[in-house]
Parts: C-alpha cells; sequence; structure tokens
C-alpha cells in the first residue's frame, strides 16, 4: 500500500511539473560525456521507469541503452552497470571512488545517524569496524566455536518439519526458514534463543521484517528534492516506533550482557555482543565503540543475516521441486555420501559438489541482494565516460546473471554448469568473478560471506535429505515469479506438505 501511494505522490508531481517545465531535456546534458540515457521526464526523471521491480526495470533498459547507462532518479544522478566488465570497471578498478554507500532517510535514522558498519563511510570506523569483523567477529574461530547451535537449531527445525509431515499438514516453509535463520543469528548475537520465548521471537521477526520493508520502501524525499524537509508518506512515524522497539529490547539485553560480565562467570561461552562490549571497554582500543555503534551493528547482523539466508533456501528447494530430476541427482550425491542412517554435517559439504553447484546456481538466478549500491566520491572516467562525484551507481547483479554473453541458456536452472567440465566450474560467489557476485566484491563485499553459506548449504541438504516436497497445483510446480524488496523475496510464499522420506528419521546424532 505504502509503495502505491508513493507511485501516486509521483504522478501528482508529473502532472505538476508538466505545467511548470516546458521542455524536457536541458541544454547542459547535451554537452556532458555521460554514459547513454533513456528519455527523461521532468523532476522525477527516470523513476517512473523503475517500476514494479527496479532491478528487473533495469535490465530490460540495459538490453536497449547498453551495459552503461545513464539514469536521474528525481535529483539523484544514478549510473547502472549490467556487464561482468562494467561491474569489474567500478569495483575494482575504480573501487576507491565508489567504496562508500548512499544513506537513504530511513537508513541514516535506524542506525543511529549511520553509527552501523554497513552503511558507514569509507574511514579510519569502517576500517576498524572491518577488521573487527575479520579477526574476532566472523573468523573461522568463532564461527566454528557456534557450529553446536546451528546444529541445534537445524535439528529443532527439521523435527519441526518431521511432525507436520506426521500430521500432513501444509507449511509456510520460507516462514519456518526465517525462524530457523532468525535463532541461528540470536544466540550467535546474543547467546539468546528466540525458540524458548515466542513473545520475543515474534518481537525480533516483526523487527526485522519492518527493518527490510522500511529501508526497501521508496521515499519520495531521498529522491525529490523540494520533498526532502517533508513525510508525505508518513515515515517518520514507522521509523520512530521500530527504532524505539529496537531500543528497548536491545537496552535490555546489553544490561543482561553487563550483568552477567560483572559475575565473571567463566562457563558462559563469549557471543557477538560480548566482543563488542569488549572492545568498547578497552582504553587501548584504537577506536572506542558507543552504544550506538553497538546496537546499529547488531541491527546490521539481524537484517543481512535472517531474511538473506532463508530466502536463498527457499529459492533453491523451490528451483529443486520443479525440477524432479536434479533434486533426484541432488539426493543420489547424498546417499552415497552421506548414507541415510544419519544426518548431513556442515563437515560433509566440502563432499557434495552438486549440492554447491545447486546453491551457486540458485544464487546466480536468485542473488538475495539482486543490486550492488554505491556512491561516487570523487568525479572519475569510467569507460570513456565522465562520472561525476555524488553520483549513485547500481551494478544490477541480476541482469548479469542473466547475461547470454557469459551464461549458455541464461533462463535455464542448471548446475551442472559449475561441475567440473560444465564450463564455470572455477567461478566462485565471493566477488574475485564478476559474472557472478550475490555477496558483492572488493573492500565492501559482505563479510559473512562464510557463516551464510554454512548455513544455506547445510540447511538445503538437510531439508533434500530428509523430506520430499508436496505442492498443491494440478501440475505440482511452484511458481517462481518474484516480488519487490531488497532480498528478492518470492511473489508469493513456497507452501508445501513434507513428506518423510528417512523412516526412521535420523536421531539427533547430527553434531
Amino acid at each position: 500500500m505504502a509503495d502505491i501511494q508513493g507511485y501516486i505522490m509521483l504522478l501528482i508531481i508529473w502532472l505538476v511539473s508538466l505545467i511548470l517545465v516546458r521542455t524536457i531535456f536541458s541544454k547542459t546534458r547535451a554537452k556532458s560525456r555521460l554514459p547513454p540515457s533513456p528519455m527523461a521526464l521532468p523532476i522525477i526523471g527516470h523513476l517512473h521507469l523503475l517500476a514494479p521491480i527496479p532491478h528487473q526495470a533495469l535490465h530490460k533498459l540495459s538490453t536497449k541503452h547498453g551495459a552503461l547507462m545513464h539514469i536521474r532518479l528525481g535529483s539523484v544522478p544514478c549510473v547502472v552497470a549490467s556487464s561482468p566488465e562494467m561491474a569489474k570497471e567500478f569495483l575494482k578498478t575504480h573501487e576507491s571512488s565508489f567504496s562508500n554507500r548512499p544513506i537513504t532517510a530511513a537508513v541514516d535514522y535506524l542506525t543511529y545517524g549511520s553509527a552501523d558498519f554497513s552503511f558507514a563511510p569509507y574511514g579510519p570506523y569502517w576500517k576498524f569496524m572491518k577488521k573487527i569483523c575479520m579477526s574476532e567477529l566472523l573468523n573461522g574461530r568463532m564461527l566454528d566455536q557456534f557450529l553446536p547451535v546451528r546444529a541445534e537449531e537445524l535439528r529443532r527445525f527439521l523435527k519441526l518439519m518431521e511432525r507436520k509431515a506426521s500430521r500432513s499438514e501444509k507449511v509456510d516453509v520460507g516462514g519456518e526458514l526465517v525462524r530457523l535463520t532468525n535463532n541461528i543469528v540470536s544466540r550467535m548475537t546474543m547467546n539468546r534463543t528466540c525458540s524458548d520465548n515466542e513473545d520475543e521471537a515474534e518481537e525480533v521477526r516483526k523487527l526485522v521484517e519492518a527493518t527490510a520493508e522500511l529501508t526497501g520502501q521508496f521515499n519520495l524525499s531521498d529522491f525529490i528534492w523540494f520533498c526532502k524537509n517533508l513525510d508525505l508518506q508518513g515515515m517518520k512515524k514507522k521509523l520512530k516506533h521500530v527504532r524505539d522497539t529496537f531500543d528497548s529490547m536491545m537496552d535490555k539485553i546489553i544490561k543482561e550482557h553487563e550483568d552477567a560480565r560483572k559475575r565473571k562467570d567463566d562457563n558462559r561461552v563469549k557471543d557477538l555482543l560480548d566482543i563488542l562490549l569488549d572492545t568498547s571497554e578497552d582504553e587501548n582500543s584504537e577506536m572506542r565503540l558507543t552504544s550506538e555503534n553497538i546496537k546499529a551493528f547488531i541491527l546490521d547482523i539481524f537484517a543481512a543475516g535472517t531474511d538473506t539466508s532463508a530466502v536463498t533456501i527457499e529459492w533453491a528447494l523451490s528451483e529443486l521441486i520443479n525440477h524432479p530430476d536434479l533434486m533426484e541427482k541432488a539426493r543420489e550425491e547424498m546417499d552415497i555420501v552421506v548414507g541415510k542412517k544419519r544426518l548431513v554435517k556442515e563437515s560433509d559439504i566440502s563432499n557434495l559438489p552438486y549440492l554447491q553447484a545447486v546453491v551457486k546456481e540458485t544464487l546466480r538466478l536468485h542473488p538475495t541482494g539482486p543490486m550492488i549500491v554505491r556512491e561516487s566520491s570523487q568525479d572519475c572516467t569510467v569507460g570513456g565516460y565522465e562520472i561525476p562525484a555524488k553520483t549513485r551507481l547500481f551494478v544490477n547483479v541480476w541482469g548479469i546473471g542473466r547475461d547470454p554473453n557469459h551464461w549458455d541458456n541464461p533462463l535455464e536452472f542448471r548446475p551442472e554448469r559449475f561441475i567440473e567440465g560444465g564450463g564455470k566450474s572455477q567461478i566462485d560467489v565471493r566477488g574475485q568473478h564478476f559474472h557472478l557476485l550475490p555477496f558483492g566484491s572488493g573492500r565492501r563485499s559482505c563479510p559473512g560471506t562464510t557463516m551464510a553459506l554454512q548455513v544455506v548449504q547445510t540447511s538445503l541438504a538437510a531439508v533434500i535429505q530428509c523430506f520430499d516436497w508436496k505442492v498443491d497445483g494440478r501440475d505440482g510446480k511452484v511458481d517462481m515469479k518474484e516480488g519487490p524488496g531488497l532480498t528478492l523475496p518470492r511473489a508469493h510464499p513456497l507452501m508445501c506438505v513434507p513428506i518423510l522420506r528417512l523412516n526412521p528419521f535420523p536421531s539427533s546424532s547430527y553434531i
């Protein structure tokens, strides 16, 4: 509804602009050396061309205007890169000019004035937090330490599916996967299991959902200069409610952690919040973290680690249900490597190349970050075109994954392309190959890639190993339409009846 209101506002502004502005093209535009551009409208520029789903609309425009094009979203100048070559130009060759992320009104408010890590400007604070992330928060030692947590929550999810299967009960698979990933992130971050407190669990899930919705919602004040100080869509009240609720929850959790730290309980396992509190109390630290820094970072972890992993698993399962021959291949590999008497482990994944290929192919066609967004910090020249400072960059990861110049039969779901002899077996997802950028590339790539892959690959392996999935409908096919949003949600939830495949169901020998 909020998006519809936004587009209605755009229509009104456009109609007014037709009266106020008598020409579409600026004379100065012809003299500039900007990339090719579609025809723009007064005031709103190209905003009307982005509906209903921006990455799809931009991909369609790129087929006409080229792999590098210039657009104007209201008063915000932008460039769009839609090929691996152009992505490499911006994210590697000119990385120093595009190391900042643009700040929207919603992001700035929810992150306490960009006190977080994800949207902090490139500089000393961001470098310090990146170092903490890689050396303390998301390194191999910490991930190994929380292996039992991930295993326990996955086992809890599988037992729930087993109960649903015994009653032939339909399940909102995506919703339950969000619960799974939310519980994992909650326990790793704050040593709390939301499963034991359904009220708190529901509160956290709603906060994550509201944060994704508000930060992904079109906001006139971000793009139309004379709307900057106006709240025509009533977002301020929604943002205040979300931040106040998050504030209250985090103040309570931080106090509990501080009390526990005073008791010096040696048996207590340190979580990510403990490490952040250690850093904030360290007088010798090169930077002292404030409570706002800590809260904003925790919000980053929840926003980046909950919905994204769940959506990837949901898309992968949807593709396999629609391709039963590929599902069978994945199961045959699982039966050979793991067998049917125990549950798959994280340590099995390295011996399951076809499963890894399924995840890669899912990330190619359904990247949870369909566009990488940056902002230029200085004037630069890319591909022979002049890109001014403060120009917003969109790298269309979704479109690049469908580029027929680099992918055979790009719209076909075919994991075999990533298997030895398939032509793309050496391509990795960690940002070194610009044909496949689900986690970004360079200094601002996702620091949680390893953790995300562990959760996604092991969870997908388990749902393939343990269950068949029955879908309603005459042909038993899953609708693969995308919905609007930051993390590439499905237009319709994946509703399935799980059917127990392993009987008897393996016991708790998972870890």
